[in-house]
């Protein structure tokens, strides 16, 4: 069984409070959830958003209701729960009147459940955000020189638990594919009351051909044959249901750099490659410096969480050309990092960058040191 970083679920619950854990679907939350359940000593009740009778329970504003609901026991877990109209004000409810009760819900649409659980659970709940397999959790049991070995998978396959303990490759493509089709795509579709699958399929076709470019809004709208706000909408979604991922591009000093553009990512490059069934293995591929820079990206963000690290993400570009990939600020301090899948010469920063950010530490990312990075 792979380790996950929350295996200890124990130390994140609170009476009183709700435990809330963002992801995409079929990331591991269920598991997560179940592998805690069964070591559990508390008195639980386990439910899905899933189920109607639930729906109808904890968005009626019944507070007899609600509370003869979790009545007698010491743990409430609602697996999904962005599916339950309300859901926010319910959990208010039960969580002020019922002091001692602990409370664990999952969502696999940020904005659907923060939405509805964001004001009224101000001050009473704690968030965390379970992604995709990380190198984190992969390192607990791999050596470094394993890790590597499997790296094409990785940048291929991407890093979804059930995918990551497949071994035939043909059983991995087919697992992705099913990932797209029936739960990304019609889970989105559901969440969010869309009428226009295509369209979904189209713009993230168009994205995962643009990994690492700035993405133009208009050039998208003009592509698919909707209007600007359809776009910023949609990508909006993709990001709420963990399927991409934006940064915005770094600004401080001088007058030519890019203020307002976009790069978006994949969370998972096995999506990315299934939404284009391209499979191919690296010899055979011309993506290679958009898969490696995706890589490491979102492995980037997963140990930046994991870890508790809260660091600004950004990209750097000028108008004359100049160019960073990413750029990390905290607490005043800037580093600058640029993804080479395989570096031949020494590159030093941009001119441009060094003269307006002398004390900016500079570093390319290369086969080399890329697990000092992620790791």
């Amino acid at each position: 069984m792979l380790s996950r970083v929350y295996d200890n679920l124990e130390e994140y619950l609170k009476p009183g409070k709700v435990l809330i854990i963002y992801g995409p679907r079929q990331a591991g939350k269920t598991t997560l959830l179940n592998n805690f359940l069964s070591k559990t000593s508390y008195k639980y009740k386990l439910d899905s958003g899933d189920n109607i009778r639930t729906q109808q329970i904890l968005s009626s504003s019944d507070f007899e209701q609600i509370l003869s609901y979790v009545e007698g026991y010491q743990l409430l877990v609602i697996d999904e729960a962005q599916n339950i109209p309300e859901i926010g004000r319910a959990l208010k409810i039960i969580v002020d009147q019922m002091r001692n009760l602990r409370v664990i819900v999952t969502g696999s649409s940020s904005f659907k459940l923060s939405h509805s659980a964001g004001e009224p659970l101000t001050g009473r709940k704690k968030t965390l955000v379970l992604y995709p397999i990380s190198h984190t959790e992969l390192a607990k049991d791999k050596s470094q020189f394993e890790l590597k070995s499997q790296l094409e998978d990785f940048l291929i396959y991407g890093m979804y638990p059930e995918v990551l303990t497949t071994k035939n490759k043909t059983e991995k493509v087919e697992l992705l594919n099913e990932l797209v089709n029936s739960y990304l795509l019609k889970d989105i579709l559901t969440l969010f009351n869309l009428k226009k699958p295509a369209l979904i399929l189209d713009l993230l076709k168009l994205l995962a051909f643009q990994i690492g470019s700035q993405v133009s809004i208009n050039e998208l709208a003009t592509n698919l044959r909707v209007d600007f706000k359809t776009i910023v909408s949609y990508l909006d979604i993709l990001e709420q249901a963990f399927v991409i991922k934006k940064i915005g591009s770094y600004s401080r000093n001088l007058r030519n750099e890019l203020t307002k553009s976009a790069k978006y990512y994949f969370l998972d490059l096995g999506i990315r490659n299934g939404i284009i069934n391209h499979f191919n293995k690296l010899k055979d591929r011309d993506d290679i410096g958009k898969l490696w820079e995706n890589f490491l990206y979102i492995e980037r963000v997963k140990f930046l969480n994991y870890k508790r690290k809260y660091k600004s993400i950004y990209f750097w570009r000028t108008y004359s050309g100049g160019e960073i990939d990413f750029i990390e600020e905290h607490n005043g301090k800037t580093e600058a990092y640029e993804a080479k899948w395989k570096s031949n010469k020494i590159l030093k920063a941009p001119p441009e960058w060094k003269r307006a950010y002398p004390k900016a530490k500079y570093k390319v990312i290369d086969l080399n040191n890329y697990l000092d990075f992620i790791l």
